[in-house]
């Protein structure tokens, strides 16, 4: 027999108990293990299961505090017991079940930041309740009733259901398989994978891809109604068997159930009444195409589909992969990886949900308040002593009725703002984004009705009258037809999926689906008139290349553009800035496509539309910064109050990093846009549009025919110094940033690199997140790890210093440059193809085929190549000296650059894309310069012979001093080019971007002929030739290689028997010590001996800031230390512009910014009315304090008249109890302090 406690006695045992928290909790959860089967609370050394375990607080002001948490698992759960006098569904059990949730989740926060939070908090009231709450993201967000807040809540005599059982042991056991972002991923990805076989299948029956999406999408909207029984359980795949044997005969039958579906009542198909569908999917009944013919093997793959549990299917990922299914040119893609939910929800939770809850702390705060305030009138009634007593009386009930009516209408006001709000992503694909934020904003909504009906709110929840978010409030703009009809199924799917599991079936009313409109399918930032073919002067219709076609090359066999694949180039007439719908919150994923590449992606006429519709945005920024120009405008303008959006981690470069500087400036202004007569484009009518809350914060959005609405005041265009707000613009401020981060290519799957930012309006510090660990799981989801930090962000994404604001110097003008860029790969020789063409025998070929070097050259293994230049020659004169070395480049080269859309590419085909002809000069007359990789995972410099030519990803620094290249190889400049630099590809590695890494740095002021600066030389020298030795020694020691041991020596890591090898053959024990010598020398240079790296790199950035301050000031005041003064002083630095701005990859020249203040002050303010503004204003007051403060100190911020300070000791009380502050000895501090 089974020995273990069963359920129903365990219910037995504890229904009832009255023993207090401490005596009783520990007993109860022992019982439940062995009631769920798992193992107990036991101490380790690890203590990573374990009753009362020991966590710090730590707070604002240095200070920290103990807390014990009643028992945690890690990454499993943070269990928080109380046992409440009250009984159950009472006011005060309420409240104590708030406040036990709220320290529950201040524990999970004070965890190490190496054990991340756990995905639940549990709260029990010990023989009477268990509250779950989920956080599967675990990166910071707020923990949510799971799996719903209308059953998250699980009743002592619920411990019987084994299916309750099951859920509560998988959060002992396997917390993951809980999350429902991956159980629906499995799914989803097979049902999408048998769909693209059935397309795939009737595209080669010839019929038109957008008829089969049409087809399939209503198809699937079928499967899925007779899942979540909309339509009777399995009446439509009982269909597709019904009448396999005669595909004509179920082309037909379908056509009538969407017709029925359409219009509801009858449908002779399935011989019963259907639902009143309505909505899009089902119109067109009579057209072809409505319905296809299939074939019987195409019906199996249709009912293989339909057997699936489209209950399940996750609709955050479903509108990806079902487009890729759908579409003929991204089906190659479908096995690839997909975004995962988790990394939507990092962006949607704080541009959006975030500050609702912070709303609805707010407005639950202000309900408690109130609600206590009526709990204790009621509790006191005036005594009835005569006739006259009664009417006092009644005024008391009166009284009481007020408050409690008070109460509630806190909550109903908070829930009319949810219900009227609206969100736009202006770039929506399939509606991934839009899906996430509607899943929360329900979960939201369901919290708040909680909270109506614990107010004692007796209206039913799904009472008709009632405001519901909808659909109606989700706002997508999407250029692709085909992704834009997905955008809509997909949102019906989900929201007819959260219904019915939250509302169950019979709630349904018809019709089910509704036509709002809000989906619109154009383009997002560019509005026209109309377009036309371009044509040349003569007339002729231009064509370009359409950048996806090859054929073999006749001669080489290599892959080269098929010149017969081309498509037209359009002139788009009226080109003006597009409008957007009106909205309070923007979030999404705009496309990446890099300056340097738009031409070739969007076609030249597009390209030019969108310069002349937005001449304020810097021709160096990449496409999705015309996006997040346009929303930072909004939010500057107070239209919005939050917008998030996806950029390549590339938004910290120079040429993106602008227009940041500008939204945080108050430079970007929606001038004529925002006037009263501009309007909003509004999407839809109805109840979320132009009564939502927020309509009306500003008078309008871009109006189609506002012109050149927008005026983007960037830095550089300026008429105040730079970094000064324009006068009378809103400042805004990065309330969430993450610089770097992986991500997935919606279109093709690929891994990349992206920054996720939101911006809110007015000055504020906000939360920087940057990656830790990464970790490879299943379906290629990388599983990060997060630390945080708070303060001012800045335009770079960083926290500290500003190292953003420094200025470029002219001590560093004119000496660095990129390498030549070759736009194509024939100019690469090998020695032996070198000297077929004449090298060594065709006099003056040696100055045409050179040494050559790129980033992998230098890093890893040379290659021993040589390169083409015929830099300074005409074509002409390239043919008749060199013969042999033109057919080459004519047979190699020129097929692909006849291609380019750049006319001196095209023109100029026999020389490099990018010649440098100012490198050419600054190196022309050294014996040796200075190269470093530009993205690489070490920062390292060396001197290259001044024969040999750089290629495009190597820095070349024209200094020859190894005073110089021993600076640039200490850890003082290597942090500095950390922190200024840029992040590049899915591998993360560090970029150089010479602007702000070489041109801003400031260098130490010494004596090039005293002994610190020949000590410094010295060793820098002794640097380079000792890792240029072993190289040649040892080819296994590569500088990758090489440092990756040094790395591991620094930090104490054991080696591995390769990398012992590799310490050996390199002498790496050599090496560290000359660099840990020259970081002592370069430091007393400085005179910053006192620090130590790299815990000191804080300081460190913050000195070099403030040191290229005072240079920059004192070169305004005429004294400049030139690092090359015989060089620089001769008045070539005017040619670097010149050549970088026909570089489209160039940096653009930086022109700095002033810090902005930290803090903005607190002055004593007006005691605010309303009792919602009170518990706000209080809230920031202790925020803003840093420190505790007695109730004095909180009221000595107000200023009033009357009783108003009696109601503070409830108000911080009810802070306290909600976990946004912590009270101890009398004293109040803002719970994150």
């Amino acid at each position: 027999m089974d020995t273990r406690t069963t359920a129903q006695a365990f219910i037995q045992r504890w229904q009832g108990v009255s023993a207090s928290e401490l005596a009783t909790a520990q007993t109860f959860v022992i019982d439940l293990c062995e009631l769920l089967d798992v193992p107990k609370p036991h101490p380790t050394p690890a203590q990573d299961y374990m009753f009362e375990r020991p966590v710090t607080f730590s707070h604002g002001d240095g200070s920290s505090s103990a807390g014990r948490i009643d028992c945690y698992k890690r990454g499993h759960f943070v269990l928080e017991a109380k046992k409440l006098k009250a009984g159950a569904h009472t006011k005060g059990f309420d409240d104590g079940l708030l406040r036990a949730r709220s320290q529950g989740e201040g524990y999970a926060r004070a965890l190490p930041a190496d054990e991340g939070r756990p995905p639940f908090v549990l709260v029990v009231d010990v023989g009477t309740v268990i509250e779950v709450y989920a956080e599967f993201s675990r990166s910071g967000g707020t923990y949510t009733p799971f799996p719903d807040p209308r059953s998250h809540r699980i009743l002592l005599a619920d411990l019987a259901k084994p299916e309750v059982q099951a859920r509560l042991r998988l959060i002992w056991t396997q917390p993951n398989e809980l999350n429902p972002a991956l159980i629906a991923a499995k799914v989803t990805r097979e049902v999408s994978n048998q769909l693209a076989l059935l397309a795939r299948s009737l595209e080669q029956d010839g019929h038109d891809p957008h008829t089969v999406a049409a087809y399939l999408s209503r198809c699937l909207f079928s499967m899925f109604a007779e899942d979540v029984e909309l339509l009777t359980k399995g009446s439509f795949q009982d269909l597709l068997l019904k009448h396999r044997a005669s595909p004509d005969t179920l082309q037909q039958m379908l056509r009538i159930l969407w017709v029925d579906m359409d219009r509801g009542g009858f449908s002779a198909a399935l011989t019963e009444d259907v639902l009143k569908f309505n909505g899009k999917l089902f119109k067109g009944g009579s057209a072809d195409g409505y319905s296809l013919l299939l074939r019987p093997e195409q019906i199996d793959l249709l009912v293989q589909a339909a057997r699936a549990n489209w209950r399940e299917v996750e609709p955050a990922i479903f509108g990806t992969l079902l487009e890729r299914a759908l579409d003929p040119g991204e089906r190659h893609a479908l096995g690839a990886h997909y975004t995962p939910r988790a990394y939507v929800e990092r962006l949607v939770l704080p541009t959006v949900i975030e500050p609702l809850r912070a709303e609805w702390a707010n407005a639950q705060a202000a309900a408690l308040l109130l609600a206590h305030e009526a709990a204790e009138l009621e509790a006191h009634p005036p005594e009835v002593k005569t006739k006259k007593d009664f009417a006092a009386l009644d005024r008391h009930h009166a009284a009481v009725r007020a408050k409690w009516t008070e109460a509630r209408q806190q909550v109903k006001d908070f829930l009319h703002r949810l219900c009227t709000l609206r969100v736009l992503d202006p770039a929506c694909g399939s509606a991934n984004f839009l899906y996430v934020t509607l899943e929360h904003l329900k979960r939201l909504e369901g919290e708040v009705l909680n909270q109506l009906n614990a107010l004692g709110d007796t209206q039913d929840a799904l009472d008709l009258g009632r405001e519901t978010v909808t659909l109606q409030q989700l706002r997508g703009v999407e250029l692709n037809q085909r992704a834009a009809a997905l955008a809509e199924l997909v949102l019906w799917i989900g929201f007819l999926q959260w219904h019915i599991r939250t509302n169950g079936r019979a709630s349904m009313a018809e019709p089910v689906v509704h036509d709002y409109g809000n989906i619109e399918h154009r383009d997002a930032v560019l509005a026209y008139d109309r377009q036309e073919p371009m044509t040349d002067a003569s007339g002729k219709v231009l064509t370009r290349w359409d950048g996806a076609t090859f054929k073999p090359h006749p001669v080489t066999g290599q892959r080269v553009p098929d010149e017969a694949a081309q498509v037209l180039q359009w002139r788009y007439v009226n080109p003006r800035q597009a409008q957007w719908p009106q909205a309070d919150f923007i979030v999404g994923n705009p496309p990446f496509i890099g300056a340097s590449t738009m031409r070739a992606a969007l076609g030249d006429g597009y390209v030019d539309a969108l310069r002349a519709a937005w001449p304020d945005v810097p021709d160096s920024a990449d496409f999705v910064m015309f996006w997040w120009a346009r929303a930072a405008a909004l939010v500057g303008a107070g239209a919005v109050q939050r917008m998030g959006l996806i950029t390549t981690n590339s938004l910290r470069q120079t040429f993106n990093r602008r227009v940041v500087q500008a939204a945080l400036d108050g430079g970007l202004l929606a001038s004529s846009a925002f006037s009263a007569a501009a309007g909003w484009a509004d999407a839809g009518a109805g109840g979320a549009g132009a009564g939502g809350a927020g309509a009306g914060a500003v008078a309008g959005w871009v109006g189609a025919g506002a012109g050149h609405a927008g005026g983007l005041m960037l830095p550089n265009a300026q008429k105040s110094a730079p970094g000064t707000p324009h006068p009378g613009a809103g400042v805004a401020h990065l309330a969430f940033a993450v610089p770097d981060h992986p991500w997935v290519d919606s279109a093709n799957g690929a891994a990349v690199r992206i920054a996720m930012t939101v911006l809110g309006t007015g000055p504020a510090e906000g939360r920087l997140l940057t990656v830790q660990r990464e970790q490879a799981s299943e379906f290629g989801e990388v599983a990060v790890s997060l630390a945080e930090r708070r303060g001012l962000i800045h335009p770079d994404l960083s926290v500290g210093a500003n190292v953003a604001g420094a200025r470029s110097l002219q001590a560093n003008a004119d000496l660095s440059n990129r390498g030549v860029q070759l736009f194509g790969a024939g100019f690469i020789v090998t020695r032996q193809q070198a000297a077929s063409l004449g090298l060594g025998t065709v006099p003056g070929l040696e100055r045409h085929i050179r040494e050559y070097r790129n980033g992998r050259d230098l890093t890893a293994t040379p290659r021993d190549v040589l390169v083409i230049d015929m830099f300074g020659l005409t074509a002409d004169a390239a043919r008749q000296r060199y013969p042999a070395t033109y057919q080459w480049l004519l047979e190699r080269v020129k097929p692909e650059r006849e291609q380019n859309n750049r006319a001196t590419y095209r023109d100029n085909w026999w020389l490099f894309g990018e010649p440098r002809r100012v490198l050419r000069r600054q190196i022309e007359a050294l014996p040796r310069y200075i190269a470093t990789v530009e993205t690489a995972k070490h920062r390292l410099f060396q001197f290259l012979d001044g024969v040999v030519l750089p290629d495009n990803k190597l820095v070349a620094i024209a200094l020859q001093d190894g005073l110089h290249l021993g600076v640039l190889s200490s850890r003082m400049h290597g942090a500095w080019a950390l922190a200024v630099g840029s992040w590049l590809g899915v591998g993360n590695d560090p970029v150089y971007v010479k602007s702000r890494c070489f041109e801003a740095f400031p260098f130490p002021d010494l004596d090039p002929a005293g002994a610190l600066a020949e000590r410094i030389r010295s060793l820098a020298e002794q640097i380079d030739v000792h890792r240029k030795a072993r190289q040649a020694a040892h080819p296994d020691a590569t500088l990758t290689a090489v440092y990756n041991v040094l790395e591991k020596l620094r930090s104490g890591e054991p080696l591995t028997a390769k990398e012992k090898l590799l310490h050996a053959h390199g002498l790496v024990g050599v090496l560290k010590s000359l660099h840990d010598e020259l970081d002592a020398a370069v430091l007393q240079a400085y005179g910053w001996a006192d620090l130590s790296l790299p815990a000191d790199t804080d300081t460190l950035l913050a000195r070099l800031v403030e040191l290229n301050a005072q240079r920059a000031a004192e070169e305004a005041a005429g004294t400049v230390r030139w690092l090359r003064p015989e060089y620089q002083q001769a008045g070539r630095g005017e040619q670097v512009a010149l050549e970088a701005e026909s570089d489209p990859d160039a940096d653009a020249p930086d022109v700095g910014a002033l810090p902005k203040p930290a803090k903005v002050a607190l002055a004593q303010r007006p005691w605010p009315t309303g009792v919602t503004e009170q518990i706000k204003t209080v809230a920031e007051v202790l925020a803003a304090a840093q420190r505790s403060l007695d109730l004095d100190g909180v009221a000595a911020h107000f200023s009033g008249r009357g009783r108003w300070r009696d109601r503070l000791p409830t108000l911080l009380d009810t802070l306290v109890a909600l976990g946004r502050a912590r009270v101890a000895g009398g004293r109040w501090v803002d719970a994150g302090l």
